[in-house]
C-alpha cells in the first residue's frame, strides 16, 4: 500500500479499531498464482508482545490447497472510506476519495485442531452474543463441531509488516477541510464517519 508521509498512521489503536469494525477482510497470497479470499480475521492479542490474526477460508479453497507454513500473505482491512468531490473547494481540482486502511504482511502458520476449535468458538462467540437466541460452539455438540470443521482450513497470519493510513484531506487548507465536514454530514453513514473522523485530527 502506497502511503505518503502525510496520511500515514502508527496508531495502533486506530489500526485495531479499523480490523474490529471490518473484519471481514481480503486474505491474499502469491504461491503459485495470485489469489484473494474474503474471510473473517480476528486481531488475537492474548499475548500483546506477539499478537496475530486469526482467520480460516474453506479447505475446497485453491488457496488452502497452496498455502504452507511460511509462506507470506497479505491481510487487506479497509475501513470508513466515501467519495470528496472538487465541487468543494474554493478553487479548481480534482475529486479523490478519503478513507482509513491496515495491511498486514505475515507468515503463515496453520492451526492445529485445537488452535482452529478454540478460533471457532472466539469468532462464534462475537457474532453469536448480539443474538436474541444465541447459538455458540458449546450449544452445537463436539461432535457435530468437529465434523464440521473437516472443511475448514484455519490460518494464523504472524505479521512481519504494518502499514496504517488515513486519508483525511490533511493536504487542504482549513477552509476547505472545514467545508468537505459540512458537505460528508449531510451524507451518508461512511461519509458522516469520515467527517467524524476529519474533526478529531483537526483538535
Amino acid at each position: 500500500m502506497f502511503i505518503p508521509k502525510l496520511y500515514r498512521s502508527e496508531d495502533y489503536d486506530l489500526m485495531r479499531e479499523i480490523i474490529k469494525e471490518n473484519s471481514f477482510a481480503l486474505l491474499i497470497s502469491s504461491v503459485g498464482k495470485i489469489r484473494a479470499t474474503h474471510s473473517m480475521m480476528m486481531l488475537n492479542e492474548d499475548d500483546p508482545e506477539n499478537a496475530y490474526i486469526e482467520t480460516h477460508i474453506s479447505r475446497a479453497n485453491p488457496q488452502a490447497k497452496a498455502l504452507q507454513n511460511g509462506d507470506e500473505v497479505l491481510c487487506d482491512f479497509l475501513g470508513a472510506h466515501t467519495y470528496i468531490s472538487s465541487s468543494w473547494y474554493d478553487h479548481i481540482n480534482v475529486s479523490t476519495w478519503n478513507y482509513e486502511a491496515v495491511q498486514i504482511h505475515g507468515k503463515v502458520e496453520i492451526m492445529n485442531h485445537d488452535e482452529l476449535y478454540a478460533h471457532l468458538d472466539k469468532l462464534t462467540s462475537k457474532y453469536e452474543s448480539f443474538q436474541q437466541c444465541p447459538m455458540m460452539v458449546k450449544d452445537m455438540g463436539k461432535e457435530f463441531v468437529e465434523k464440521e470443521m473437516k472443511g475448514a482450513f484455519g490460518i494464523k497470519v504472524i505479521p512481519t509488516e504494518i502499514f496504517i493510513k488515513q486519508k483525511l484531506s490533511q493536504n487542504r487548507k482549513e477552509d476547505d477541510f472545514d467545508n468537505i465536514i459540512t458537505q460528508l454530514e449531510q451524507s451518508d453513514d461512511n461519509a458522516r464517519k469520515i467527517a467524524e473522523k476529519m474533526k478529531l485530527i483537526k483538535k
